[in-house]
């Protein structure tokens, strides 16, 4: 198994909406997140903040799979990406040293 990150950021539509708009696609987003979790999938998601903890610099979706096209498959289901509401990129990563993951 390797690891993969996906780095994603609401695109400018997306950013414009209120709060509330917004929260039907995130709730989406989380909820798809734990029912990979409950079949077994290694993922975590979260959310990037400024040094006052302000959100908007995006998120991450970290996880294992098996390849990347079978890390592109995965992350192609997510709600996010499916409403067109961020850019994003993929990539594996590879540990080199720590043991935060693993």
């Amino acid at each position: 198994m390797a690891w993969f990150i996906k780095h994603e950021t609401f695109t400018a539509e997306t950013a414009a909406l209120p709060f509330d708009q917004r929260r039907p696609y995130l709730d989406a987003h989380r909820q798809w997140v734990e029912r990979l979790q409950q079949s077994g999938q290694r993922i975590s998601s979260g959310f990037l903040v400024d040094d006052q903890r302000r959100p908007g610099g995006g998120g991450l979706l970290v996880f294992e799979a098996q390849s990347y096209s079978d890390a592109l498959a995965l992350v192609q289901t997510d709600p996010m990406i499916l409403g067109g509401l961020v850019t994003w990129q993929l990539q594996e990563w590879v540990p080199v040293s720590g043991d935060a993951l693993l």
